[in-house]
């Protein structure tokens, strides 16, 4: 079975496989792995300040010459609302008072730095090959310059309006985002969860809406999921839960052993930790106050009155309120290197392709 080769010639990368940018579960060691491998590693922005990207990619830039993604989230900050805050307050202060934590001690920031002039100019010096977004597209003036150096620009729609929308805008590719997936979704044009499709149905209607390549993401963890997405129309596909299980993850050793443990119904979509809908693996905290609340603050502020709950339970080794980001694929995680992982799936799909 042949598939659409468009994305590795779009982005000049060997394999059509991309990984998944995770914000706090990496930085550059796996994005090198990855690139290295022949596929597209990618280095998250939501968590990183200006300066701490420009040294994660001078070590990209030392380590390969392969292309890389630099990937951004492009929400505007939301207006405060302290009725809300005070809310989420209350409803957390009996966790605090278990937990012996001042329930009246100052809110940590929680932050997650938008797309900005800053750093479109890290995008200016640095030149990635690939410039992804999550949440849609940055504004038109930022977009051109990210345009002008040469970067190609991707962005994730978790339905076909979004798609026709994204390449209206000036996306070069576009991530179609199957409810499956894990981490943050990358619903802009509506907050209505009820109707997100998975990524099988989502897939073949993307790729019908808009001429762009399409790259699939979401419960994609082995070379069968990989070979029905290019079956569906992908072009390529891009993987994030399987990476968590390789050694190049920063991800916490309760986040580790939580995968490994995990099943394919053990994850829920929450906006708990952040204030967005995002996938993880269910814990205390999704249990008993979510894993939807209307309580929580918009994003991305409602994880810092969570932060000191974090902190504590984490010394003691419990994961009961922290982000378990995972996909609905989870189970079929295996342990290797990134770059060795890399080169299995694809020599593992290549081989379904040829049978």
């Amino acid at each position: 079975m042949a598939h659409d080769r468009r994305i590795q010639t779009l982005f000049g990368i060997d394999l059509p496989i991309l990984q998944a940018p995770m914000a706090g579960a990496q930085g550059s060691a796996m994005a090198v792995a990855v690139s290295e491998a022949g596929g597209l590693g990618a280095l998250p922005g939501a968590l990183l300040g200006v300066e701490a990207m420009r040294k994660e990619l001078a070590l990209i830039r030392q380590r390969t010459t392969k292309p890389i993604n630099l990937n951004f989230f492009c929400h505007s900050p939301p207006a405060p609302d302290t009725a809300r805050e005070q809310r989420w307050r209350a409803r957390l202060a009996p966790y605090y008072a278990e937990l012996g934590i001042d329930p009246a001690a100052p809110i940590p920031a929680s932050n997650r730095a938008p797309f900005d002039d800053a750093f479109c100019a890290v995008v200016e010096e640095f030149r990635p090959e690939v410039v992804s977004f999550h949440f849609g597209l940055p504004a038109a003036g930022l977009l051109d310059r990210v345009k002008a150096t040469g970067a190609k620009v991707v962005s994730s729609a978790t339905t076909a309006d979004e798609a026709r929308w994204l390449e209206d805008h000036g996306a070069d590719a576009i991530v179609a985002q199957g409810a499956e997936a894990g981490g943050h979704r990358g619903i802009f044009l509506t907050e209505d969860l009820a109707n997100q499709p998975g990524l099988f149905a989502l897939l073949p209607q993307v790729v019908d809406a808009v001429e762009v390549p399409v790259i699939a993401a979401g419960g994609i963890a082995d070379a069968r999921g990989i070979v029905a997405a290019f079956a569906l129309g992908a072009s390529a596909v891009q993987i994030g839960t399987a990476y968590l299980f390789t050694p190049e993850a920063t991800i916490t050793p309760m986040h580790r052993e939580a995968l490994r443990q995990a099943k394919d119904d053990g994850t829920a979509l929450t906006n708990l930790f952040t204030g967005r809908p995002a996938r993880g693996l269910v814990n205390r905290l999704m249990r008993e106050a979510g894993p939807m609340s209307a309580d929580a603050p918009a994003f991305p502020t409602a994880g810092g009155a969570l932060m000191p709950l974090k902190a504590k339970a984490e010394a003691a080794g419990s994961a009961d309120f922290s982000s378990l980001w995972a996909g609905q694929a989870v189970s079929l995680g295996r342990e290797m290197g990134a770059g060795d992982l890399t080169r299995t799936l694809w020599s593992e799909a290549r081989e379904r392709m040829r049978s």
